[in-house]
C-alpha cells in the first residue's frame, strides 16, 4: 500500500457552485516550515483536471497543493470588491475564532487547551491519497473550453 505524502486544500463547493465552472490554478509549495522555495503556480485547469492532477503531483512527495478558482475580472472595481470581500470573511473568522477563544478559555483550563491543541494539529496534517492524473489531451480540451468560455463572458 502507498502510504499519502503530501497535502491538498481546496475550497469545499456545493454542486450548483458558479464557482466550479471557473478556470481553476494549482499552487505547490513546501509542506514544513524547513524548506523554503518559491511557489509554481501551474494553470489555469478545469477544476476536476486541477484536482486530479495536484493530488497526483504530491501523493508521494513532501509538498502541498492548493487548488483554487482563478477569477477573471476585467475592472478594477471588479477586483477590489473581490479584495475587499476576502477582507471581510477574514474579519469575520477573526472575529469568530476570537468569541470562540473566549468561550473555551473560560470553560476549560490549560491542560484542556493543549489537548485540543494536539487533536486540531492532526487533522491539519491529514495526507492526500494518490490519484491518476487526467491525460494530456483531456487537458488541453479543458483549456479550449476555458477559454471558450472566458471569451463569451465579455
Amino acid at each position: 500500500m502507498i502510504e499519502p505524502v503530501g497535502a491538498l486544500v481546496t475550497l469545499d463547493l456545493a454542486a450548483e457552485s458558479p464557482l466550479g465552472t471557473m478556470p481553476w490554478i494549482i499552487t505547490f509549495g513546501p509542506l514544513s516550515d524547513e524548506e523554503e522555495w518559491e511557489p509554481v503556480v501551474c494553470g489555469p485547469y478545469e477544476r476536476p483536471h486541477a484536482l486530479a492532477l495536484a493530488g497526483s503531483v504530491v501523493a508521494d512527495e513532501d509538498l502541498m497543493a492548493v487548488v483554487e478558482p482563478l477569477l477573471p475580472h476585467t475592472t478594477v472595481d471588479d477586483i477590489r470588491g473581490e479584495i475587499a470581500a476576502a477582507q471581510q470573511a477574514e474579519a469575520e473568522a477573526a472575529a469568530e475564532e476570537d468569541e470562540i477563544g473566549d468561550d473555551v478559555s473560560d470553560a476549560a483550563g490549560p491542560d484542556d487547551l493543549e489537548d485540543d491543541e494536539e487533536e486540531f494539529g492532526d487533522a491539519a496534517a491529514a495526507r492526500m491519497a494518490p490519484t491518476e492524473p487526467p491525460d494530456p489531451e483531456e487537458i488541453r480540451a479543458g483549456f479550449a473550453r476555458i477559454s471558450n468560455r472566458l471569451l463569451s463572458q465579455h
